[in-house]
């Protein structure tokens, strides 16, 4: 096998193959010829990539490997693992996409040549976008930093022993590190001679240096400054401006870019990875190959990351955004600054609408180099764009992203920037947030919170980072609303008018899933402005649940369940009309929450709904329950008529599936796209999926020809990894521990996505009639003899199920008589909801006084 050759699992073959592990094990137990391990583990081997796609194809199992497999595969089994092998990625995708004449002249020499060229290359790119890879500054004599490596910089306002303070009329004659954004060998602002000795900056809101031939404060020599600012004196303001109370950058920030330009020993192993992406990228272009590629990365390490869904980014980026004649480009006005201080995946920064310069710090520096090149290629033209090149082909404006490795609380790589919005999902029930080192921080301005308030560190931090009257929406704990030790901070934020708004979301918003997490919504003040006398306190848990019974739906939300466009209607309308909503908003003034607990708690001021409503409310449930009794009496089966076992000859799903008769697909979308998605749950309760299905303006639902998945970039709300529409007559099926539940897709479903954890089997309607092999796969036998058991749940296998050879006239008889025991059960399921609701409603009615005895 060739040295650093791609290697996949047993789990990767089985996926490459669509076949279960299972099926992978019983290959190597019975065909002598299978591919040898070549790495890993006794417990989890890996093979070389190409020894088991000739092996498949030998055996007929593999017609061709789907290319943005292979791309995959090449990522997951890189040499040196899939996060390098995701940069090195990034990297070649954004060439491909803002130099594809370069990459094109690239692809045509050999691999060892390619990999020589390419550092240059991408380095080229990698400024462009996100800035230099190191300080541009040189250290003073006797003082070599290498570069990357993290030094203990000089306060603001100090001056190295011998040199000149501002003001002075006396040149200084030895080097000096500041913080400052002049240019070495020009003039500090307010002297009146240069500096004779070489001076080092560290400005951090000038990505962290000042360019060679950029401009200083008070000199003459073209060059740029942070993204969205301008440089001191400039006619032209910009949003990222340097706050005066904020102090200089602490020891320990990460000046280079997140990005580092890899080198081409370290890009040779990823050569042939990087042909293969550029090809897919082709096809479906730059950021969704990435995206995809980075989605499966997530994926396969669930664990590691904490992942922000995008519903609940674009509706955080939405409260935070400003009036509609405000952040757009015009003349004379500054581009729009975010900044989110605890980036993960970049989730926040990508729902971000509209032009903006946009920053980011991230304390792992894998997942920060991700989220740069993340943001670097999903941007459209509205941030994140190169800078326009000038006459002479040097850049005449700064790049608009800024990204940075390290701790933001204890090294905070922006501490010189005010920003118009700061948006953050703060990590929580951090103990170890600095609480020690930062007892004398000055961002501390509303009081120094506890050891176990680090999400009150985050709120005074991102106060700490907006411009006066900036907008700064955290994603928050519940607790941090109510914890004893945290109501000073809590009171003062109320008394300056810091803290607008306390929204509670549903349970399953976001991790962890099973508590409602609040949105804070906060406004640094403004100088010589009265404070805002209220707070705005919102509770969307009861419309979560009250949209869930319309829709069918268990009441509670949940985390795959969310009617997300309700939750959005309903915090946006609260938040722009301030207004008070029965069960849902109240604005409260900031005098009745000044009490000894400073509890702000939506749920203590904003009691749920009664379910059902008031009596009348109560009166139309016991109609539709009444209803539904009698409907439920209609469909009651008739009683049943004894007969001997019938023997009929069988055949199984995986024999149907080869002869043609039906197909067999895998669910693979997530809750939280554009389209509504079929979850294992909405099959297990016989829930609708909720949101708009996958159609084009004439209604008409976007599927392939013969009802193929919808796939391509030009689908509307289609995942990069395809996702599998469903239409009419489709039959699902859970994976895991369903029993013996099964659906058949009707016009409700159709145009949803099929979701994780769900089979579908799409029967050929010449062949196979839908509610017969929906019927005959819920069996008990059945479904026990096609499942295989772990320690913990139970696995279906759908191609073992077991269905009767019959006639076509024979399968419909058989498949109404199963249409009518599905439409009872769903009677059922219909009368217990309502059921459940009418005695709750009872009970809160008669307790709370608004229902009577009699």
């Amino acid at each position: 096998m060739p040295e650093n050759a791609t290697e996949v699992t047993a789990a990767g073959i089985a996926r490459l193959a669509g076949v279960g592990r299972a099926a992978v094990s019983n290959w190597r137990r019975r065909h002598a010829d299978f591919p040898q391990p070549v790495g890993g583990t006794a417990a989890s081997p890996s093979f070389a990539l190409a020894d088991v796609e000739q092996w498949l194809r030998d055996q007929g199992k593999l017609a061709e490997v789907p290319l943005r497999e292979r791309v995959w595969q090449e990522v997951a089994g890189h040499p040196a693992g899939a996060a390098q092998a995701l940069v090195h990625t990034g990297c070649a995708l954004l060439l491909v996409r803002d130099r594809p004449t370069a990459w094109l002249e690239l692809t045509a020499a050999s691999d060892e040549r390619m990999a020589d060229a390419l550092p240059h290359a991408v380095d080229h790119v990698l400024t462009a976008r996100l800035g230099p890879d190191t300080p541009s500054g040189t250290p003073g004599p006797g003082r070599s930093t290498p570069p990357g490596t993290v030094r203990t910089p000089r306060t603001a306002d100090s001056t190295a022993p011998g040199s000149t303070a501002p003001g002075s009329t006396a040149p200084s004659t030895t080097p000096s590190t500041t913080f400052d954004s002049t240019a070495p060998g020009s003039t500090a602002p307010g002297s009146t001679a240069p500096s004779t000795t070489p001076s080092t900056t560290f400005d951090s809101a000038t990505f962290d240096s000042t360019t060679p031939g950029s401009t200083a404060p008070g000199s003459t020599t073209p060059g740029f400054t942070a993204p969205g600012s301008t440089a001191p004196g400039s006619t032209a303001p910009g949003p990222a401006v340097v706050h005066p109370v904020n102090p200089p950058a602490a020891p320990g920030v990460h000046r280079a870019r997140a990005v580092r330009t890899p080198t081409a020993q370290a890009l040779l192993p990823s050569v042939p990875l990087l042909r293969a992406a550029a090809q897919l990228a082709a096809g479906i272009g730059a950021g969704q190959t990435f995206e995809f590629l980075l989605g499966r990365h997530l994926d396969a390490n669930p664990r590691q990351f904490t992942l922000t869904p995008p519903h609940l980014a674009e509706l955080m980026a939405d409260l935070a955004e400003p009036p509609k004649d405000a952040g757009r480009p015009a003349p004379g006005r500054p581009l729009r600054s975010v900044l989110d201080p605890a980036a993960g995946t970049g989730a926040l920064l990508r729902a971000v609408a509209g032009p903006a310069a946009l920053y980011a710090q991230e304390a792992d520096a894998g997942l920060a180099a991700l989220t740069a090149l993340r943001l670097a290629l999903g941007a459209d033209g509205t941030h994140g764009s190169p800078p326009s090149p000038g006459a002479d082909g040097t850049h005449s404006s700064p790049p608009s992203l800024a990204v940075r490795t390290g701790d933001t609380l204890r090294a905070d790589a922006f501490a010189r920037l005010a920003t118009d919005t700061v948006l953050c999902h703060p990590p929580f029930n951090d103990r170890n947030w600095g609480h020690d080192e930062l007892a004398y921080d000055p961002r501390w301005e509303y009081g120094f919170p506890a050891r176990v308030e680090s999400e009150l560190a985050w709120v005074q931090h991102a106060l700490a980072r907006l411009r006066d009257g900036g907008t700064a929406v955290l994603l928050m704990p519940p607790a941090a609303a109510s914890r004893r030790s945290g109501r000073r901070i809590r009171a003062d934020l109320l008394r300056r008018g810091a803290l607008r708004a306390v929204i509670a979301l549903p349970a399953g918003a976001a991790p962890p899933y099973g508590i409602p997490l609040h949105l804070w919504v906060l406004r640094r003040p403004t100088p010589g402005v009265r404070p805002g006398p209220d707070l705005l306190l919102a509770d969307t848990a009861g419309l979560a649940a009250t949209a869930g019974e319309a829709g069918g739906k268990a009441a509670g939300g949940g985390r795959d369940r969310l009617d997300w466009p309700v939750v959005r209607a309903a915090v946006l309308d609260a938040w722009r009309d301030r207004a008070d909503l029965p069960g849902v908003s109240r604005v409260v003034p900031v005098v009745e929450l000044l009490d000894d607990d400073v509890d702000l708690a939506p749920a203590r001021y904003l009691p749920r709904p009664t379910p059902g409503g008031d009596a009348c409310g109560l009166g139309e449930v016991r109609e539709r329950l009444a209803e539904t009794l009698r409907l439920t009496t209609r469909l009651t089966p008739p009683p049943a008529t004894p007969a001997v076992p019938a023997h009929r000859p069988r055949t199984t799903v995986g024999e149907l599936a080869r002869s043609g008769a039906l197909s067999l697909h895998t669910g693979n979308a997530a809750p939280g796209g554009q389209g509504p998605v079929l979850t294992e749950h909405d099959v297990l309760t016989g829930a609708d999926p909720a949101g708009t299905p996958f159609t084009d303006p004439a209604g008409a639902l976007l599927a392939g020809p013969a009802g193929t998945p919808l796939t391509g970039p030009e689908a509307p709300g289609a995942a990069p990894d395809d996702p599998v529409v469903l239409e009419p007559g489709d039959v699902v099926v859970p994976v895991l521990g369903g029993g013996t539940v099964v659906r058949v897709v009707g016009e409700r479903e159709a145009g949803a996505a099929l979701g994780r954890n769900l089979q579908l089997l799409r029967p050929d309607p010449a062949a196979l009639d839908p509610w017969f092999l929906a019927g005959f796969l819920r069996g008990t036998a059945n479904n026990r003899q096609a499942s295989s058991y772990a320690s913990t749940a139970a696995r279906l296998d759908a191609r073992r199920l077991h269905l009767p050879r019959m006639p076509l006239a024979e399968q419909r008889r058989y498949g109404e008589r199963f249409r009518e025991l599905a439409a009872f059960e769903e009677a059922l399921r219909t009368a217990e909801r309502l059921g459940g609701v009418l005695v709750q409603g009872m009970y809160d009615g008669l307790t709370d006084g608004t229902v009577t005895p009699a």
